[in-house]
């Protein structure tokens, strides 16, 4: 007796491979259909957006050359009086400056000095209060000659509003008695 029992082996129809073979060859077409749409409609061109160079640091950056005396008394009279100040009395308050050694403190006397003054050119309280962005932007083209940024701009407008004792005056004078002040 032979080990193969040949009455045993069934073989699989034909028809049933066929059927078979078939459907994956329909399933593989079906996939191979919709991988080919999603593949057609992810391809398109993505935008291409140009972006500018823009050189991060603070407004205050390029400023890094110091005001003489002279200089500093020039300007401050013309962002006060917004008239210029003849050039003996330049001269003689830069020597005055020169004198006292502590330029900070000299500097404090003059700006007192010229805010009492008749004829400075300074908003009114209320004027102030009544749009502070715009005295903000002013004192901020005026004083530093640049727009303060975003932050600048939110901090002394929510200062100014939060307390009734800040002045124009106090505004202006500390923005003369700031470092970036004293540089151009």
């Amino acid at each position: 007796m032979s080990m193969k029992d040949p009455g045993r082996t069934k073989s699989i129809p034909h028809s049933t491979q066929h059927t078979a073979s078939g459907r994956w060859q329909e399933a593989r077409g079906l996939l191979l259909a919709v991988s080919s749409l999603l593949l057609i409609a992810s391809c398109r061109k993505e935008p291409i957006y140009e972006l500018n160079d823009v050189g991060i640091g603070p407004p205050s950056a390029n400023k890094d050359q110091p005001k003489t005396n002279e200089q500093y008394v020039s300007i401050l009279y013309a962002n006060l009086f917004q008239n210029g100040l003849n050039a003996s009395e330049v001269y003689g308050i830069g020597q005055c400056i020169e004198s006292i050694g502590d330029k900070e403190l000299a500097r404090e006397v003059i700006i007192s000095n010229f805010m009492n003054k008749p004829g400075v050119m300074i908003p009114s309280d209320s004027a102030m209060r009544a749009d502070i962005d715009a005295f903000v932007i002013d004192t901020y083209r005026r004083f530093l000659v640049r727009d303060p940024d975003e932050a600048e701009r939110t901090w002394f407008h929510n200062r100014i509003e939060a307390d009734p004792n800040i002045t124009p005056e106090i505004v202006y004078f500390s923005f003369a008695m700031s470092d970036e002040y004293c540089f151009y």
